[in-house]
């Protein structure tokens, strides 16, 4: 399928099911099983012989919609849907390795990811390298290495992979690359057509894009994708056919909204550089960021997401008046709703880091990501202006 974007988003899931005419918006199949006649259709469905549903943990017409607008729009064979995006992502880890196996993953990720990588492998006797991914990385193979994991944009410093890079490097040494795709989108960035093996989204954020759904997609292979979903129907993370439904409804405007919460992102980068009360701003859009030049190779359609960060001066202590003092930007530990908001990452998605990790990370007391919405841009920018000036 060759279509642009925009297309793919509107138009991919409308066949539905056979008949002279069908629904313009798909139907929700809220149910946990299906019906078969003969012991014979269920082998058939159970050995792949003939296509249909099972158990709603096995898959859901929903499902299905949503998987096929997904793999396409992120250039994969096949994807999986799930109840969160951490279950998207420690599936697609665990699928990936054995006891004894070693890891290469970024220094800078979403606080979750960094402690499962940290934390919760040792149980699975897995050594993991922790690196600045933006350096060569040549020398930190090593023979049982399996993958390495990056995010396109990093949380929440913004940082840009070189993933043609990366990937070369990590395929010449015969391991993989897993991406979280989740602050740029397939709309700004398509890692598999970079390089990259396996893609990860927290499709609560943009995906969705409401603050309506917690939801998790991977789109890779059909070989890996397989790997993936047998994992998740035997721990359970299995999304609601509610939540698929939503998702789907929410791809259509995907483009447009993307398009939007960037445009947005960057005027308020260029905003809050202005500032004396801000010391730093971390946006891949402005001219002044080291990850400028990369990311208009990496990113598509001059875009470079609707996220950015930026410290104040005054540390913690203006972290929390100026949370005190916005009006319209409410502190909220998420991201990439329809309104603006202001997330403290030491304080929510990277608490359980040590003051020392915090500090490798350069993820400093002052250090506030905001995640621009759709709000009228001029009224945003004038709530940081009142705020600002009660500092």
């Amino acid at each position: 399928m060759n279509d642009k974007l925009s297309t793919k988003l509107t138009h991919l899931g409308e066949k539905g099911a056979k008949s002279v005419s069908s629904p313009k918006s798909p139907s929700i199949t809220m149910s946990s099983a299906f019906v078969f006649d003969d012991v014979e259709s269920l082998d058939k469905v159970y050995s792949g012989e003939s296509s249909g549903y099972i158990y709603s943990r096995n898959g859901n017409p929903n499902h299905e919609l949503l998987k096929e607008i997904m793999s396409s729009i992120e250039s994969g064979e096949a994807a999986a849907v799930f109840s969160s995006g951490m279950a998207a992502i420690t599936l697609s880890i665990l699928s990936q390795i054995k006891s004894g196996d070693h890891i290469i993953a970024s220094n800078v990720l979403y606080g979750g990811t960094y402690i499962f990588l940290k934390e919760e492998l040792k149980k699975f006797n897995i050594d993991v390298t922790f690196a600045d991914t933006s350096t060569d990385i040549n020398n930190l193979f090593k023979s049982n290495t399996k993958f390495v994991y990056i995010e396109t944009i990093s949380n929440p410093m913004m940082e840009v992979a070189d993933i043609k890079s990366i990937s070369k490097t990590a395929h010449n040494h015969g391991a993989i690359v897993i991406i979280d795709n989740t602050f740029a989108s397939p709309v700004i960035c398509r890692p598999l057509d970079l390089g990259a093996d396996i893609v990860v989204h927290s499709a609560t954020k943009y995906i969705c894009g409401h603050s309506d759904v917690t939801a998790g997609v991977v789109v890779s292979s059909r070989e890996i994708i397989d790997k993936i979903e047998r994992l998740g129907t035997l721990y359970g993370p299995m999304m609601s056919p509610s939540d698929a439904w939503l998702l789907t409804r929410s791809l259509r405007t995907l483009e447009l909204r993307v398009r939007e919460h960037s445009m947005n992102a960057m005027k308020l980068a260029e905003y809050l550089l202005s500032k004396d009360e801000v010391s730093n701003v971390y946006y891949p859009g402005l001219k002044s960021s080291k990850y400028n030049n990369l990311s208009k190779n990496v990113f598509d359609k001059n875009l470079f997401g609707g996220m950015l960060s930026f410290e104040l001066k005054n540390g913690e202590k203006g972290a929390f008046d100026l949370i005190r003092h916005l009006d319209k930007v409410k502190l909220v530990p998420s991201l990439a709703g329809v309104t603006t908001t202001l997330s403290y990452p030491a304080k929510t998605s990277h608490r359980a880091l040590t003051a020392e990790e915090l500090k490798k990370a350069n993820i400093s007391k002052g250090l506030l990501r905001l995640s621009a919405g759709l709000d009228d841009i001029d009224d945003i920018i004038n709530d940081f202006e009142q705020a600002l000036a009660k500092l």
